[in-house]
């Protein structure tokens, strides 16, 4: 059985990202913009998956499904990631190259004037020098203890008697990572270690400096909360302290280190040489998002997709009766989020709405979601939300706001224990004349209002009486002791979705064993559980062709004789990050679509509260089969996965087609077209 090994196929991913940094026809900051994107991924994957592979190599010498040992992933994980490390460097010298043609520098102290000297003296001593703790190392003062993703400066120096003293700078995170220095024409920017080493004489004024380096350490944050505990919340603030001292599994060094200092760092911080990397140039490459983002050099940045209104709710002051009318959807940030704070907004403001359950897996850091569910809650409704504070890396942020909601008098709860609740559902309860009603939202991403304008993700209204019911019976499961019921609509994981996908493949094997219509459309951002993909290859080799865009990781090795000859996949990237999950079922010619929170990997299907919805109005359906032909007509983000492994990007045939700005295109002229 042909299958891709995860980490393998996620450094594929990436490197599709940083090829979008790599593209000459992109403006400078749009490639700066990809490449910091890259590299923040690169964080996010050594502190989880590198370290997951560790932790793996250490207990286990058993192969996988791919016919890897964990020892065999962990060291073509690291030379592959070694390898990409190397090709952002070269990326980064060609987009600098770009940028200083437009006056755009990041400069060494050396490149600055008198009076930008003096500036830049100035700005030292009175902001930062002040914030710095130089740490000496010697046998009364231990070697510090260095946070997750710290930039650092390691210094040695000449003692009295000629034998090595080593000290370590930490730069400091709350102040400006590029100092802007005051220049005629154009932008200068000072990386803030560079001026912090010139003042490093100062600084260790004692002993000779010999020499000096960056580095920056990346720590394991591959931790789970332990379910087996009387307080989940105590549980989470103790794994968030662990996360932050978690064992190091990357030390990336400034070009040229000194070998003596590295030498003692290694030492120090007990890492082995395989998890070393110098990287010459800029470290935290990540930290150029903050250049990328500045207001006045937006001529230089791809122009951004910016939200319109929705034309299905323009002139609907009564979301209600908007609801009531029809099935309602919504694509974002083609179209604004705006709809989906209006109905929690208006459900917390009517006198008719008695209950608002809702699920929050990741929200903004000024939701304006928590304020209104504050508000209900304030004026007497009943409002339920469930904050899943095992969210990876947003688990502060929502311990924040479950106290805050519970301080509102909201019924707060954090999920079931051992499964992290990924699904995205809103549920108000309405008492109208002919009686009680249930309105629901229910989506692909999240309650939050600022990735809401970055992710592609798609919501559903409805106030279907089924719909409802189930959505009841959810949120009692998630609430209660109930047992899991039986649901007439929607499809939940880990109850029956795996077993539901399995089915319907089943299905379209059986439409293609009778001549009937069959195929499968899939966008989804990952493909890795094993059961599914046996199953898709089952189909190919029925006969039934499989259409699968899958942004990220994709398990699934397409176009092998034999075995996969019906199945195609693509990836495709774009401005705004492809999130939304469709599954569409030729069904004997009676095609059924299908939205949902679940990507199709065992996480989700095995360990989540994951959320599968039909939509069932004609007109939405086609929509959304108009989405997935214009994803796949793509030229311009997308790639296409060959049986050899490897991602080619698709050529442009036949004109220029990016989906990302023809939504864009078409959501304006469906808003112009409302008052033309």
């Amino acid at each position: 059985m042909k299958f891709i090994q995860r980490e393998l196929s996620w450094l594929d991913f990436n490197a599709r990202v940083l090829a979008e940094a790599e593209k000459q026809d992109n403006l400078p900051l749009e490639r700066l913009n990809f490449l910091a994107i890259s590299a923040s991924n690169l964080d996010e994957f050594f502190m989880v998956r590198v370290a997951y592979l560790v932790d793996e190599s250490k207990n286990h010498d058993e192969p996988d499904y791919t016919g890897m040992t964990p020892q065999e992933k962990l060291e073509k994980v690291l030379q592959k990631a070694h390898d990409f490390q190397m090709r952002q460097v070269k990326c980064l010298d060609e987009i600098l190259v770009k940028l200083q043609e437009k006056k755009i520098k990041i400069c060494a102290m050396d490149d600055l004037s008198g009076i930008q000297k003096e500036f830049a003296e100035n700005l030292f001593y009175d902001e930062i020098l002040p914030v710095l703790t130089p740490l000496a190392v010697d046998p009364a003062r231990p070697f510090p203890f260095l946070s997750n993703q710290s930039l650092n400066i390691g210094v040695r120096m000449r003692g009295d008697e000629g034998e090595n003293l080593y000290a370590v700078v930490q730069v400091p995170s709350i102040l400006p990572r590029y100092i802007s220095i005051p220049v005629k024409t154009g932008r200068l920017f000072l990386p803030i270690e560079r001026l912090i080493a010139h003042y490093l004489p100062k600084i260790c004024s004692l002993y000779e400096i010999s020499a000096y380096g960056y580095f920056r350490l990346t720590r394991s944050a591959d931790f789970d909360a332990d379910d087996d505990t009387d307080d989940l919340m105590e549980e989470m603030k103790r794994t968030i302290k662990r996360r932050k001292r978690g064992s190091p599994v990357r030390l990336q060094l400034s070009g040229g280190f000194d070998e003596d200092l590295y030498n003692f760092l290694r030492k120090m911080l007990n890492v082995n040489k395989k998890f070393v990397i110098q990287i010459p140039g800029i470290l935290a490459m990540a930290s150029l998002s903050k250049i990328v983002s500045m207001k006045d050099l937006g001529h230089l940045r791809a122009k951004p997709i910016l939200p319109l209104p929705a034309a299905d709710f323009m002139g609907r002051d009564d979301i209600f009766a908007a609801i009531r009318e029809r099935d309602l959807l919504l694509h974002h940030p083609y179209e604004s989020f705006d709809p989906v704070l209006d109905f929690i907004k208006a459900a917390s403001a009517d006198p008719g709405v008695l209950a608002i359950k809702q699920t929050l897996y990741r929200v903004s850091g000024k939701s304006e979601v928590i304020a209104a569910l504050e508000q209900a809650a304030e004026a007497g409704k009943q409002v339920t939300v469930l904050v899943e504070l095992k969210a990876r890396f947003d688990e502060e942020n929502n311990i924040q706001w479950a106290n805050r909601l519970e301080r509102a008098g909201c019924h707060v709860i954090y999920g079931l224990t051992g499964l992290k609740t990924h699904c995205k559902i809103t549920l108000v309860v309405r008492r109208e004349p002919d009686g009680i009603r249930r309105y629901l939202h229910l989506s692909t991403g999240n309650y939050n209002d600022v990735t809401a304008r970055l992710y592609t993700d798609i919501g559903m209204f409805t106030c279907g009486a089924t719909f409802g019911e189930d959505a009841s019976a959810l949120f009692n499961h998630l609430t209660g002791f109930s047992m899991p019921p039986e649901y007439s609509k929607l499809i939940i994981a880990p109850e029956n979705m795996k077993r539901f996908f399995l089915d319907k493949i089943d299905i379209e094997i059986e439409n293609a064993g009778k001549n009937l219509p069959c195929g499968i459309s899939i966008k989804a951002n990952s493909l890795l559980d094993y059961a599914v993909v046996q199953k898709l290859y089952e189909a190919s080799k029925a006969g039934v062709p499989v259409k699968l865009l899958i942004r990220g990781i994709c398990g699934l090795l397409p176009g092998v004789e034999g075995c996969s000859e019906n199945i195609r996949v693509r990836s495709v990237l774009g401005q705004l990050l492809e999130h939304s999950r469709i599954f569409v079922f030729e069904n004997a010619g009676e095609p059924q679509v299908y939205l949902g929170s679940a990507d199709l990997m065992p996480r989700n299907l095995d360990r989540r509260v994951e959320l599968v919805f039909p939509v069932e109005e004609p007109d939405l359906r086609g929509r959304l089969l108009d989405v997935l032909d214009l994803m796949w007509r793509d030229n311009v983000g997308a790639w296409e996965l060959g049986p050899d492994s490897i991602y080619q990007k698709v050529e442009q045939k036949g004109g220029r087609v990016c989906a990302q700005q023809e939504l864009s295109r078409l959501a304006a002229e469906a808003y112009k077209n409302l008052y033309s």
